[in-house]
């Protein structure tokens, strides 16, 4: 998988009610302006700067059957500018820089409620965007707030329990195969988990089922008690582990070399190596499971905004999302990419494509705050990032 995400200028800046198309934040750091959402949407600038992962904006390059940007500036005369992110601090630092001028981001769940907060990304008018009531409803709220949609989904997936049947017996059923060091020193070394400190969530998770005198109920909104009993699970579990996959290739690798037999995957390793002739089944386990969301977020700091738009436009058609789902193995936001045979049948199936029910029962990742519901004191993204590297290492 490869991840690893429109009038002139001057008319443009009145249009969209922004100063000077910079908005929400003063570039100088002394003040800060409210942003207010576009209210029309006008002639392209000629050009549209992005910040992304490898294999959400395609040109050719890798392969020429697959390109989304050459027909996309052929249609409205954008040229599409783009900066590849390596991960998602990286990806932070560009749009927070003030010195950067990106209209846009793919963000990651790990960014984009910092992003928010910072005031580093505007209200989307949803109006100017053709193809967005067709999103699932369950991604659009994912980053509304005060009514205000900060984004527009473009991926998603969830995490999920795989394992190889020929050695895996009986059926898991349960994140317990994984999380309780009982269970899982059956097949030490042979499991694979994902490198993220949101896996921390996934421990979570299991922990809300399992020991509810931690009163776990949002795993990504955790005391420091919380998150420190969620990190001792998996310091417990690391001498067992095989890899710690961070390119979801490596887990499928793992897996295909028989040196894995049980982990924590997306539908695109499973999808893959099943394709592939190899025995492997994904659960969904009884405690429930997190996923992920990516979405294109706009900038203050916009110097193309109609263009920047017509991105946005263009980014969640449903032949677009048929491309970036075929390419990078994730399931996507627009459910219309699964209909008149854009993606095959199973494909669909394999990763919920328009299952609603599904959906809903999916716990979305966000970045951990130090604010939360129901307590004053909850661990930030930081604390999540030390916790998880003093447990992974």
């Amino acid at each position: 998988m490869r991840r690893s995400r429109m009038l002139a200028a001057a008319i443009a800046a009145t249009a969209l009610g922004l100063a000077g198309c910079s908005g929400g934040g003063a570039d100088d750091g002394r003040r800060t302006k409210e942003v207010r959402a576009a209210q029309t949407m006008g002639q392209g600038e000629g050009l549209v700067s992005l910040v992304s992962w490898n294999g959400y904006a395609e040109s050719g390059g890798n392969d020429p059957r697959v390109d989304w940007i050459t027909p996309f500036e052929k249609k409205t005369k954008c040229q599409v500018k783009m900066k590849y992110a390596a991960n998602p601090q990286e990806m932070l630092d560009l749009m927070s820089n003030p010195d950067l001028h990106y209209d846009g981001v793919a963000a990651t769940p790990e960014i984009a409620g910092e992003l928010i907060a910072s005031k580093q990304a505007v209200p989307i008018n949803t109006d100017l965007i053709d193809d967005y009531k067709d999103l699932e409803p369950e991604l659009r709220s994912q980053l509304t707030v005060k009514g205000k949609h900060y984004a527009v989904p473009f991926t998603w997936g969830a995490n999920l329990l795989m394992y190889d049947p020929r050695t895996v017996r009986p059926q898991p059923d349960s994140w317990a195969a994984l999380f309780d060091s009982a269970q899982a020193k059956k097949y030490s070394g042979r499991l694979v988990v994902r490198d993220s400190p949101l896996t921390l969530g996934d421990a979570a998770l299991y922990l809300r089922s399992h020991n509810r005198k931690l009163h776990i109920k949002d795993p990504f909104a955790l005391t420091p008690k919380q998150l420190a009993a969620a990190a001792a699970l998996v310091d417990k579990q690391r001498p067992m582990v095989k890899t710690y996959w961070l390119n979801p290739s490596d887990a499928i690798a793992a897996f295909a070399t028989g040196d894995a037999v049980l982990g924590e995957v997306w539908p695109y390793q499973v999808d893959v190596l099943s394709r592939s002739g190899r025995p492997v089944a994904g659960v969904t386990p009884r405690e429930g499971v997190t996923g992920w969301m990516d979405a294109w977020m706009m900038s203050p700091r916009a110097d193309h905004p109609n263009c920047m738009y017509q991105w946005l436009n263009w980014a969640s058609s449903p032949e677009v999302q048929q491309q970036v789902a075929e390419w990078d193995g994730v399931a996507p936001a627009n459910p219309d990419a699964c209909a008149r045979d854009r993606l095959r049948p199973q494909f669909c199936s394999a990763y919920h494509v328009g299952d609603r029910g599904y959906l809903s029962k999916v716990m979305f990742a966000r970045m951990p705050a130090a604010s939360c519901v129901n307590s004053k004191s909850c661990a930030d993204y930081a604390d999540w990032n030390r916790a998880w590297r003093d447990a992974r290492d």
